[in-house]
């Protein structure tokens, strides 16, 4: 029987290694030597997930913490470098959707006919 976690295991090696990881590390680095462009994303991150996490915990948002993230999120995407790490993500999660297709295909193929 195969050993999926070996195949993803060297598949870790082949992602890192495409074009869109690499664009996508670059830009990481970028803002992470950028003091203010990383303040402003750890900002934007940090509210993002606390918002969520209040979401998940059944509790809804105060029409205040919904602005005060739009602003945020404003800031951060107006600072070119965070906006080219954020599109390197877009592109590298466009293959990740992709991936999940195919792995999920199989899945779905055994309720074809239901």
């Amino acid at each position: 029987m195969t050993n999926i976690y070996d195949d993803i295991n060297k598949f870790e090696g082949k992602l890192v290694n495409t074009n869109e990881f690499q664009t996508l590390k670059e830009a990481v680095d970028i803002v992470r030597a950028d003091e203010e462009a990383k303040t402003l994303f750890t900002n934007f991150r940090d509210i993002q997930m606390k918002l969520q996490e209040k979401q998940m915990n059944g509790e809804e948002l105060l029409e205040d913490e919904y602005m005060y993230l739009q602003k945020t999120a404003q800031l951060a995407q107006q600072n070119p470098k965070i906006l080219a790490m954020l599109e390197a993500e877009m592109g590298l999660s466009k293959i990740i959707e992709e991936l999940n297709q195919i792995i999920v295909k199989p899945i779905q193929s055994l309720y074809d006919g239901l």
